[in-house]
């Protein structure tokens, strides 16, 4: 089994700046893309950005230009550099990784883009 542990989110005003991180733990030989998604109140949980472990990326194209994602390998962990938020930001954020197939998801942090 993998662990998820995210960090980072909270109230920031628009066009304002957070970080959010996911620390993976446990069984975690195997483990290829990892990623962040995110679910607004009364939508689907939809990708935001990917990356693999040799660093190819894939972001969502609302927020190309952004939003940057990076990991760590050494600490098992992956990053989302979220600059000039938007209100439309706001949504619970899940960090996800993939390993040998398998999806594993941490339990949520809530971004909140308000004035």
């Amino acid at each position: 089994q993998v662990q998820l542990v995210e960090s980072g989110g909270g109230l920031v005003q628009p066009g304002g700046s957070l970080r959010l991180s996911c620390a993976a733990s446990g069984s975690i030989l195997g483990i290829n893309v990892m990623g962040w998604y995110r679910q607004a109140p009364g939508k689907q949980r939809e990708l935001v950005a990917t990356i693999t472990r040799g660093g190819s990326t894939n972001y969502a194209d609302s927020v190309k230009g952004r939003f940057t994602i990076s990991r760590d390998n050494a600490k098992n962990t992956v990053y989302l550099q979220m600059n000039s938020l938007k209100p439309e930001d706001t949504a619970v954020y899940y960090c996800k990784v993939t390993k040998w197939g398998d999806n594993y998801w941490g339990q949520g942090t809530q971004v909140t883009v308000s004035s």
